[in-house]
């Protein structure tokens, strides 16, 4: 029975999957930077016999073709690309390139797909039809990697019928899984402003525009945009995430710079948004007497699970995981690019457990102490490998 032996064979790769997953993290790599990951994934894909090819530099596209390649064609991705993080965990595999970590678990998302990959490969007499695996890069950097994918023929070639992803959840306790249809994640939009004026002595400020301030009441002005103009019932978020400006006790700096990042779940409220944070960020600085320099760096779109096809996942890891431990997923303000995949084609991303707080495993992605309950790589690779092989194309 091809559940069984999925199961089986999760499990006694176990031990070396897990060995996988301490060689990522502890050697992450930043976005779009990730040719040491790309060159260990190649050797491990030669080493089964897998064909792939290269797309955006980094990125690795891969075919495994079971009986009547052509009857369904599936695709399962994996990002691969880590954050500008130092890790604080003090684990044997903790990370050796200082600055940077594996903090939202796409070595754990590598090593899923690399896992399925084997089973697949070696069940490959047993499915119907064609996985295609798709590793990719810089996930966490606009304009996102899966765009680059996207261009050079990622999803062409043969072209899936649905692609299936999943994320990491430290909410959720190992062993469970959730879905959602529809649409599961926000779009994010980065904002850049330079505020400018000539600076001057802190004792004589009306002989300059003060920068500092004009960022202070910026910032608070900023927020009346979503919860004056959005409709409330329609989640978004915008955050000023980093204030850079000054030096010392008693200059009035020339120049102020703010990031942050926009975050909606209604496309139409998006564009709006946009052109009230342009109009009031110009009209409030020159007002003030300085000048702006802005830009609104167009990111992901939402993310929106096909919910035909996220119905027929959710189904079939019912069948593999039993009922009480799959469950509905809440929607997130994050955002991933997978969303320029189900913009394609018909996609379902869902949420692995990672959670065990018995042993402390209880810290949030992007934090310098997220880890795993590393039992949850033996679940993800298998929940994997029972979707690529039996997912239906009845979409």
């Amino acid at each position: 029975m091809l559940l069984q032996k999925i199961k089986d064979l999760a499990a006694a790769y176990s031990s070396e999957n897990i060995a996988v997953r301490r060689h990522l993290h502890a050697n992450p790599e930043l976005s779009y930077e990730e040719y040491n990951t790309s060159r260990f994934l190649q050797e491990k894909l030669n080493s089964m016999g897998i064909p792939f090819e290269i797309k955006a530099t980094t990125g690795i596209v891969a075919i495994i073709e079971g009986r009547n390649p052509n009857s369904r064609i599936i695709a399962l991705r994996g990002d691969m690309d880590a954050l500008p993080i130092d890790e604080e965990n003090e684990v044997p595999y903790k990370s050796k390139n200082q600055g940077v970590m594996h903090a939202c678990g796409h070595d754990v998302h590598t090593t899923v797909l690399l896992g399925a990959a084997k089973i697949l490969n070696e069940l490959k007499n047993e499915f119907e039809g064609t996985v295609k695996l798709i590793f990719q890069p810089g996930e966490e950097r606009n304009p996102g990697g899966a765009s680059y994918m996207i261009r050079e023929g990622a999803l062409d070639n043969p072209r899936p019928q649905g692609i299936i992803a999943l994320h990491v959840h430290p909410g959720l306790d190992v062993g469970k899984l959730s879905f959602r249809k529809g649409r599961v994640m926000a779009s994010a939009d980065e904002i850049y402003m330079t505020i400018r004026s000539k600076g001057g002595h802190a004792a004589a400020p009306h002989l300059t525009a003060d920068t500092i301030l004009i960022a202070s009441q910026l910032i608070v002005s900023l927020q009346q945009i979503i919860s004056r103009n959005n409709n409330p019932l329609s989640p978004s978020v915008l955050s000023i995430c980093s204030i850079e400006g000054g030096h010392t006790t008693n200059v009035i700096p020339s120049e102020v710079k703010l990031k942050g990042t926009f975050r909606a779940m209604d496309e139409e409220w998006r564009v709006k948004a946009h052109e009230l944070i342009t109009k009031q960020s110009i009209g409030l600085v020159e007002a003030m007497g300085a000048e702006l320099d802005l830009k609104i760096d167009i990111g992901y779109p939402t993310v929106d699970n096909d919910p035909e096809f996220t119905e027929i996942a959710w189904q079939q890891a019912k069948v593999y995981m039993g009922g009480e431990n799959v469950s509905e997923t809440e929607i997130r303000m994050g955002a991933e690019d997978f969303g320029y995949y189900t913009q394609v084609i018909p996609g379902c991303f869902y949420r692995l457990g990672v959670r065990n707080e018995a042993k402390g495993i209880i810290n949030n992605v992007h934090t310098p102490k997220f880890d795993i309950d590393e039992r949850a790589i033996e679940t993800g690779i298998g929940v994997m490998a029972w979707l690529g092989a039996t997912v239906s194309n009845k979409l």
